[in-house]
């Protein structure tokens, strides 16, 4: 038997659900009449753990304060209207824009600027900054993969060791791409005649290999010129995630490694050595919210936007932008430039000079009076120390991160303490106090 809307109505309960979501009911019982939560109790929590920011010891990130002159940079981009409405980095910094509201001019000098401090020539960087470090590595995989399968017609396999940060994993299954584990040498950086055997396993595919400069929690890095000369004469693209190490390395003695361009000894031309950078904003240089660098050459992305011009009709915003978000954020932007001064190089070369220092001495330290935990460093460029787990008390109580390592064939848990610019000596030291107390 047929029955009409309203009996269906009555049946269904549905009349009394309309009514309830009528805009007059959602007025009459809006959030007023639940309990707002107790502010002052949850800035008060906040202010607590603003007291206990240099106990974070355990994970990439500087909490450090930026100088007073950062928040005096933010007054003046308030003064000039950003946080006051909308602005908009929606498209490609280094094009001409059609909604004015932006900071792209920013961006890209910020671009160029530390784009010339990976060693990449001034007329030939691309770039823009993300909203992460795994933004950055999304699109270096995308750019990789897009420009791969243009020159070959075939999707590329992805190649990385387990010691590479996990977005790496998350983003080879987003962007559907088989990965091909490449093996590890014993102090955590990536094997290169494993490589070599895993390329010549696949002949037919051309390769996006991932370099990890700084991995998540040994601190190796990959070894990049061995890398390339095994990729010599395939169709291959090389992306670097340099998250935490890119911030301080350059101002080091090891600021070769992330060069992105050396001199042949014969021909005299500058030949490259990878084809993007990413590196995060918020690690080692203590900007207050993710962010990241995302740096390729312009003739990668000139490549790139052929292609990608096919998938995106420019007639919106007048122009193919070239990033995978649309919107993008201007204030960020404007705010890291000021990370970009002269100025501001010199305290990050202070502050990598005396993370790795610190390093040494936690090391050294630990060896002299905790052998048993059998610290180690894997290199002299990385601020990360692991050894064997320690109590839990002194796991909580500094946030250290944990993972199982293979140590002599026997998995065994393991923490790491990464030296960031807070860390410093008097807070190492209580550290290792506390160590002798459990």
């Amino acid at each position: 038997m047929l029955i009409n809307r309203r009996q269906f109505l009555s049946i269904s309960g549905t009349t009394a659900l309309m009514a309830a979501c009528s805009p007059q009911a959602l007025t009459a019982q809006s959030l007023v009449q639940r309990p707002q939560q107790n502010v002052s109790a949850t800035l008060k929590a906040m202010q607590h753990l603003a007291q206990q920011r240099n106990r974070l010891l355990g994970y990439p990130i500087n909490m450090t304060t930026p100088p007073e002159a950062f928040f005096a940079w933010r007054n003046e981009l308030a003064a000039a209207g950003f946080n006051q409405f909308s602005f908009n980095n929606v498209g490609n910094p280094y094009d001409h824009s059609h909604i004015p509201f932006n900071c792209h001019p920013f961006e890209k000098e910020l671009i160029d600027r530390f784009g010339t401090v990976y060693g990449f020539g001034l007329d030939n960087i691309w770039g823009f900054l993300t909203n992460s470090g795994t933004d950055s590595n999304m699109h270096g995989l995308y750019m990789g993969r897009t420009i791969l399968k243009s020159r070959t017609g075939v999707i590329p396999k992805i190649y990385f060791t387990h010691e590479a940060h996990y977005s790496i994993q998350i983003l080879r299954d987003l962007l559907h791409l088989d990965w091909v584990v490449v093996g590890t040498r014993p102090d955590g950086s990536m094997d290169t005649n494993d490589l070599e055997r895993k390329l010549n396993a696949n002949p037919n595919h051309p390769a996006l290999v991932v370099a990890t400069i700084g991995t998540t929690f040994r601190g190796a890095v990959d070894p990049i010129d061995a890398i390339q000369a095994k990729l010599k004469g395939r169709t291959a693209y090389l992306h670097l995630d340099a998250a935490l190490f890119g911030g301080y390395l350059p101002h080091t003695s090891f600021a070769r490694d992330l060069m992105h361009s050396v001199v042949d000894p014969i021909y005299k031309v500058k030949l490259p050595r990878y084809d993007s950078i990413a590196v995060s904003c918020h690690k080692f240089f203590g900007f207050p919210s993710p962010a990241g660098l995302f740096i390729t050459t312009r003739t990668n992305f000139e490549s790139f936007r052929v292609q990608f011009s096919e998938i995106h009709d420019p007639e919106y915003i007048q122009q193919v932008p070239g990033t995978i978000t649309c919107s993008r954020d201007a204030i960020k932007p404007a705010e890291f430039y000021f990370f970009s001064s002269e100025s501001a190089f010199a305290r990050q070369a202070v502050d990598a000079k005396a993370m790795l220092d610190n390093t040494g001495y936690l090391l050294k330290e630990m060896n002299n009076h905790y052998g048993f935990l059998r610290p180690v460093r894997a290199n002299d460029r990385s601020n990360t120390v692991y050894f064997i787990t320690p109590n839990k008390t002194v796991v909580d109580h500094y946030a250290l991160a944990t993972m199982h390592l293979d140590i002599d064939g026997v998995r065994t848990p393991c923490a790491h303490i990464v030296v960031m610019p807070h860390a410093k000596k008097e807070i190492l030291d209580q550290f290792l106090t506390d160590l002798r107390k459990t």
